[in-house]
């Protein structure tokens, strides 16, 4: 046993700990509640009408797109800030902003960006010196926070990507609609498929990193005339 904990990894200090816990929490006041990402459309003309269906769809949309697009961001957005990489920084955020596929993804990015900053000038007095004139994008945004932390970019990824599921759980249980244990099934089963997502994402360079979703792109451009709808996007 003595051996066993020898060989264990040092445990991350629990400020930093605490901290990658608040950056992934729902209640943070970002917004990202009140946007489902497509899901709402899917489940009007795509038939997302059973738990089952929900699940596979939020565990694709995260290894086909968050994985390959996103979460890369975020990895190489942490290593930028804390190397001061001014210039990387506004190229990775760039790449966001000219990625997204619909106005409703785009505003997403915009809207949590925006709203990611006015909350970090409540933990950091150098927000104006990093961030003036640049039109931040949420993953760029939580990639700082988690940069002012001890965690490694793969700890920084996990809660990022952990935020994300809590909040399509939440959007899944809202809008099929599902009873909270099946939200609690879904949740689960993304937590066991978010490590080898991470893993994939942080291997990723700039030549491989896409956000190439075409069905995904057309429901959300659909959600923006959806008749009735409950979320953003």
């Amino acid at each position: 046993m003595p051996d066993a904990l020898a060989a264990a990894p040092a445990a991350l200090p629990a400020a930093s700990l605490l901290q990658l816990i608040w950056l992934a929490s729902p209640a943070l006041p970002i917004g990202g509640f009140s946007y489902s990402e497509g899901l709402e459309a899917g489940v009007e003309w795509a038939g997302l009408a059973t738990e089952a269906r929900a699940s596979d769809w939020i565990v694709d949309q995260l290894h086909l797109s968050l994985a390959r697009g996103d979460l890369p961001v975020v990895a190489q957005a942490i290593a930028a800030w804390r190397a001061h990489d001014a210039d990387r920084i506004r190229m990775l955020n760039a790449w966001v902003l000219q990625t997204r596929e619909s106005a409703e993804f785009l505003l997403q990015s915009e809207q949590m960006g925006r709203s990611f900053v006015e909350w970090l000038k409540l933990h950091h007095d150098d927000i104006a010196s990093n961030f003036g004139g640049l039109p931040v994008t949420y993953p760029v945004a939580f990639a700082f926070a988690a940069s002012r932390t001890d965690a490694t970019v793969r700890d920084g990824c996990l809660a990022f990507t952990f935020g994300w599921a809590e909040n399509m759980t939440g959007a899944a249980v809202k809008c099929v609609p599902l009873g909270q244990s099946a939200g609690q099934r879904i949740l689960g089963r993304l937590a066991r498929e978010i490590p080898q997502a991470v893993d994939q994402a942080i291997t990723l360079t700039d030549d491989d990193r896409q956000a190439f979703s075409p069905m995904l792109a057309v429901y959300s451009a659909r959600h923006e005339a959806q008749y009735s709808r409950l979320f953003r996007s």
